[in-house]
Formats: structure tokens, sequence, C-alpha cells
């Protein structure tokens, strides 16, 4: 067998040892689902949804980020559920959700969702809360829905131009993202995550393991795919000065995937926000400082 014939082989065996296949739904629900209740139809698609909290209190609507799940969102569930109604949903084709059988992850789409949740739970508004990539679903939401919206609530969102994702044309989505839908080891996983905390020690196996065994739900990782080659940005200070909402912008000083300086950005463009900077923290806020997140959220709630 020549050179060629010889790394071939170790290419298709070392695919065969990467190969990571689907979990199968029914497994990924006993697991992390708390049972059938927490599934409705929406939108034309099996939504995974909890909704805690006296349902005539003042509502929260809470939207994770890419590659994230409602799971995210526990924390501030549990301490906020004695005085709000707290709703919060896997977003299509993510965590326990179907795929959206449109095959349209758009941030329109995206807002069709959230119109249609809000109108089968009888919201007419409600405080809309959304992090990294759910925050820019929740401010381009607040700008084109500004009737069902109380107060918006920005945890580190997504939104402006940055390396590979340009204003007005999708992102590349080259090979290696491509070959997610059949190579997705947990290592791989974690070494993605890692960055989103300013303490490696809040990433325990458990957090990491949910995170990978959510991402190999059927049609997830073709999901996130799509989501990513149909992202195209508007530029966001037009959009963002038409928002009426009072605003609290929440970030981890120690952000390493979008990074704090961006709050400068938002906050010229919206009169009504305000910021709030959680030294020691990253991206992800509602998981690495419960405590000081909920307390920011609690004060902004009550003005």
């Amino acid at each position: 067998m020549g050179a060629v014939g010889v790394g071939a082989l170790l290419l298709i065996l070392a695919l065969g040892w990467l190969w990571t296949p689907d979990i199968d739904r029914p497994t990924l629900e006993a697991r992390y689902a708390r049972g059938p209740a927490d599934f409705t139809e929406v939108a034309g698609m099996r939504l995974h949804l909890r909704d805690d909290g006296p349902k005539n209190a003042p509502a929260l609507v809470l939207l994770h980020g890419f590659g994230g799940s409602l799971h995210s969102w526990e924390p501030w569930a549990q301490a906020l559920s004695a005085d709000y109604r707290v709703i919060r949903y896997d977003q299509p084709g993510a965590g326990l959700s179907a795929p959206d059988p449109t095959g349209d992850y758009t941030d329109e789409r995206g807002m069709q969702v959230l119109v249609a949740l809000m109108d089968r739970l009888g919201l007419a508004r409600a405080t809309i809360v959304g992090h990294s990539m759910g925050g820019r679903l929740a401010w381009r939401f607040a700008a084109a829905q500004p009737q069902r919206v109380d107060k918006l609530v920005l945890v580190a969102p997504d939104g402006f131009a940055s390396p590979g994702f340009e204003y007005g044309k999708a992102p590349d989505a080259g090979l290696a993202v491509q070959a997610m839908r059949y190579v997705l080891p947990k290592a791989l996983v974690g070494m993605s995550l890692q960055p989103a905390y300013a303490d490696p020690a809040v990433m325990s196996d458990e957090l990491l393991t949910r995170y990978h065994q959510l991402l190999l739900a059927p049609g997830t990782r073709d999901a996130m795919i799509r989501r990513t080659e149909q992202l195209v940005l508007v530029r966001p200070p037009t959009i963002l000065e038409t928002i009426p909402a009072p605003t609290l912008l929440l970030w981890g000083a120690q952000d390493a995937m979008i990074p704090v300086a961006n709050a400068d950005d938002y906050l010229k463009a919206m009169p009504n926000a305000r910021l709030v900077t959680l030294p020691g923290v990253g991206h992800l806020p509602q998981e690495e400082a419960q405590q000081a997140s909920v307390a920011a959220l609690r004060a902004f709630l009550r003005e």
C-alpha cells in the first residue's frame, strides 16, 4: 500500500474513532426533561418549555444563546419563581426542542415563534431576557413588538459585526463546521465551552456532559449549522434606538466571547439602557455568578 493509501486508511480510522452518533430523543428526555408537561406545540413544532411561578405574576421570558438550552437559566428560575412567572424554552432545533420543519432559523422566524408562544400562554406582555444569540433575538423582538415588552434584559448580547460575521452577509460555514454533523466528541465541546467561563472550575463534568448530550439530539447539529448559514446581521443602531422599553445590559467583565467593551455601542444607541458589569465573570453570568446576576436583575425589575 502506497503512502496515499496509508494516509487515506488512517483518516478513515480516525473518523471512525471520532464519529459521534445522535442520542435518541426518549433517552435525552428521560435525562433532561421533567416530564411530558414540559412539551407544547407552538408554530408547528414541539417545543421544550418550562413555565414556573404564579401565573398571575409579572412574566419573564428567557431566551438562551447559541448551543445552549433552557437549562442555562435554571439557577435564575429557582431564585425568581416565587415572585415572577418564569418562562424559558429551548429554541427550535436546540436542547430538547424539535428542529423547525420549515428549515428557517432566521431571527425573523425566531420572533414569529416567540409571538406564537406568548399567544399560546396568554401573555399580552412580558419582560424579555436574552443571552448572547438570544440577546440579539430579544432586542430585535423589542423593536418589532414594543407593545409586547415591559422591560428588556440583555445578557452579553450578540448583534454587532465581528470577525467572520459581517453586516448583510451570511457567514461561511466551512468544512470544520459542516463536519460537526458527524464528529463532535465531548472533548471538542469542552474546548469550545471553556472560554465562556472566567473560572474554569465552573464547567463541571456534569455541566459539560449536559451541553454535549443535548447537542446530540436528532437534528440539532443540522439545525445549528443552518442557523449559522442563515445568520445575516443587520446594523443594530437604527433598530436599537427605536426600542422604548427600559433596558438592562448585564455583562461579565471577563467575557472572552463578546467583550464588555461592546456595551458602549448599545449605550450610545439606547437612551433607556444602563449597564451592570460583574467582576471576574465570563460569558455566562446566569451560570457563573448566580447570586450577583439575580441581584442585579431583581433591582432592575423593582424600578
